[in-house]
């Protein structure tokens, strides 16, 4: 993935901002015939993780029916995919099963738009149909993907090893509220 491998909790899938997509923006489910669009926006967007064609089965495995209802493909005023955000879930995480936000990914003609912020905010609240919180894992190095879990109410997992090294070092780069909370609590316990 690049970077160090991270996880983020949203301990409750309450109070979810609502954001709008831009004019002539939106979201709609995907069907299976969309594997290969889902392949393309991801290569065309990731720059870390190598997309192989069999990528997608891999991550959501033959769970056809929750990937009608819980995959996403980000719409731009023509129609056309642009983006990706999954509503996904694990039913082994932590021994219980969770709600996860999985595949994030925005073509980067159209980044700089908000459709990440639209689209984590619809899918959250898809989320919320089906579960009372949810994860979700990333890289070190997409520093504006955790800057903007953080601001939809996303925590750092401190439970993985290293994590509160990881965190300590991020939370010096962001300047970010909850991970000044994190860095002090950090401090106070090296104090003890």
């Amino acid at each position: 993935m690049g970077g160090s491998s991270v996880n983020m909790l949203r301990p409750d899938l309450n109070n979810i901002m609502e954001v709008p997509f831009p004019d002539g923006y939106g979201i709609r489910p995907m069907t299976t015939d969309d594997i290969g669009l889902w392949t393309d926006i991801q290569r065309d967007a990731e720059p870390y993780v190598e997309i192989t064609d069999s990528l997608f089965r891999k991550e959501f495995g033959d769970d056809l029916e929750a990937i009608k209802s819980r995959c996403y493909i980000v719409t731009n005023p023509k129609g056309l995919g642009v983006g990706t955000i999954s509503a996904w879930y694990d039913n082994d995480f932590r021994g219980q099963r969770y709600g996860r936000i999985h595949w994030v990914s925005i073509r980067p003609s159209c980044q700089g738009l908000g459709l990440s912020k639209s689209a984590l905010s619809y899918s959250l609240t898809q989320l919320a149909q089906w579960h009372d919180r949810c994860y979700l894992v990333t890289s070190t190095k997409r520093v504006p993907a955790i800057s903007l879990y953080l601001k939809f109410g996303f925590v750092p997992d401190l439970t993985l090893p290293n994590a509160p090294a990881v965190w300590r070092e991020l939370a010096i780069r962001l300047k970010h509220p909850v991970l000044e909370q994190v860095l002090t609590s950090f401090r106070n316990v090296e104090e003890l």
